[in-house]
């Protein structure tokens, strides 16, 4: 984790699970969180960017359905990667 706290725009057009998923797309692509290992929990996202689990349960599933993580139900969220 980069210790930085998510950068949430309150006012701004975009929902608040897409700027989340956008924070968190850019720390994978940028090697932050690698491939094959876990991404921080819900909770951690919570304290970190300041919302509700529901907002950060939506950003990690646009984050699956975009491919760049995989849930593991009981284990975690994990980066995509190879095999």
């Amino acid at each position: 984790m980069d210790g930085d706290a998510v950068p949430i725009d309150l006012d701004g057009p975009e929902p608040l699970y897409e700027q989340i998923a956008g924070v968190l797309g850019a720390r994978i692509a940028d090697g932050v969180y690698t491939p094959r290992r876990r991404i921080p929990s819900e909770a951690a996202l919570c304290e970190e960017s300041s919302v509700s689990r529901p907002t950060v349960r939506a950003a990690v599933k646009l984050l699956n359905d975009r491919g760049l993580t995989v849930t593991v139900r009981g284990q975690g969220t994990f980066v995509a990667g190879e095999g």
